[in-house]
């Protein structure tokens, strides 16, 4: 094949997808999900147990996994949750690359944090971390003071704010309070227990101090940001897209806390989150957002996002932008070296990048079943070109000509 004036990198591992099959499958499904990913460079991709029934028990867990082997184009695992304790050495066994613990309980909504996931209780949290040190896998938690979220919406809904402006500006009180205070908490637990954890979704300026420090001490910590955190969080981009912006306002000095993170190796992986709703759940968010489930679709857009933003913009450099999309979320994950490298015995998942060409991304050219894209008429340079899993192309001269059902089980090796 003729790659001269391509990138040839290590296909995107995305540690953090949510593609709602089981029981959501009316705004995507491992098929719809994993074309996404091929499209867009991710030769692994990794779901989430916030589907219908929740991934918590092995049976669960590997009929989950029956589907995706059926259906995948691309290489897969899924994080289940740790909230049944018996069941996690049993799930570490069956393949488990980590496990996922949601600090936070949705209100006015049932989901995406379903009852029964959601783990906000401290002696709980700690029973968690005891089950899960003995695998030696990551405990991976979306931080979440919910007690002073529930204070901080309170007073927004007794003024009558309910909008994406509210919402973002809620989460953001007293300077990310919800986030640092439960980040605070989890680090104290970490230290006890000698527990890996693994911070989701970092998007203050303290959260990334406390995790350098934690690194600097030599403690099993590690941490992942979002590209909507990146691409996504001004406060015009909420105030023009509302809820299409998913709403976690970033301001502009976090943002530079946040790629000073990505550098300096604070900061491991980044993870879409990536999460899918149709425009139908999602437009009532202008008049309130609470009632509107949050998170927006990734998967197909954030590689040429990376490129642009990232490195075109001065912020990364290449190295620095594969080993946070590929490289690192391999090691993190048990992963390496069959997975996030190009040297000889490792699996050959490959995009190849035209980093010249320019994309303008369309809701018509969403290939997740939910039909749309945060960034809609925008434009970024970099263009996945080919998309090789295990040596076979899925994705070639910008056309997908992978099958369901080739995508394997991506089990952790270390």
């Amino acid at each position: 094949m003729d790659a001269r004036g391509l990138l040839v990198l290590p296909g995107f591992i995305d540690t953090h997808s949510h593609h709602r099959e089981p029981g959501f499958t009316h705004k995507e499904d491992i098929g719809t999900a994993t074309r996404a990913a091929a499209a867009g460079g991710v030769t692994t991709t990794v779901g989430m147990p916030n589907v219908n029934p929740p991934v918590t028990t092995l049976e669960h867990y590997e009929g989950v996994l029956q589907l995706y082997a059926r259906k995948a184009l691309v290489d897969f695992n899924l994080h289940p949750a740790p909230t049944v304790v018996s069941e996690v050495p049993r799930l570490a066994s069956a393949g488990a690359l980590g496990f996922k613990v949601f600090q936070i309980v949705d209100t006015k909504r049932s989901y995406p944090h379903m009852p029964g996931l959601g783990v906000t209780n401290a002696g709980e949290m700690l029973e968690i971390f005891e089950a899960v040190k003995p695998t030696g896998r990551p405990v991976m938690v979306h931080p979440h003071n919910q007690e002073l979220m529930d204070r901080f919406e309170q007073r927004y809904w007794a003024r009558g704010e309910h909008g994406p402006l509210a919402y973002a500006a809620a989460q953001r009180e007293y300077d990310g309070l919800v986030w640092n205070t439960a980040i605070q908490f989890l680090l104290q637990l970490q230290e006890a227990v000698g527990t890996w954890l693994h911070v989701l979704h970092l998007v203050t300026r303290q959260s990334v101090e406390m995790v350098r420090r934690a690194k600097a001490e030599g403690r099993q910590v590690t941490s992942e940001v979002n590209g909507f955190s990146l691409f996504l969080g001004d406060w015009e981009t909420i105030e023009r897209n509302g809820p299409r912006a998913l709403g976690r306002w970033v301001p502009p000095d976090v943002k530079e806390s946040l790629w000073a993170g990505i550098r300096d190796g604070t900061i491991d992986v980044l993870g879409t989150d990536h999460g899918p709703h149709t425009l139908e759940e999602k437009l009532p968010g202008w008049q309130d957002m609470w009632k509107a489930p949050s998170a927006v679709p990734q998967l197909q857009d954030y590689l040429s996002k990376l490129l642009d933003v990232g490195v075109r913009g001065g912020e990364l450099n290449l190295d620095q932008a594969v080993r946070l999309a590929s490289y690192q979320p391999a090691r993190v994950f048990g992963l390496y070296p069959r997975k996030g490298t190009i040297e000889i015995g490792a699996d050959a998942d490959l995009v190849l990048v035209d980093p010249e060409a320019e994309i303008e991304f369309r809701d018509e050219a969403a290939l997740s079943k939910c039909g749309w894209t945060p960034y809609h008429g925008q434009t970024a340079h970099g263009v996945p070109i080919h998309t090789l899993v295990r040596g076979r192309f899925v994705y070639r001269n910008r056309h997908l000509v992978g099958e369901p059902g080739w995508g394997r089980m991506a089990r952790p090796t270390t």
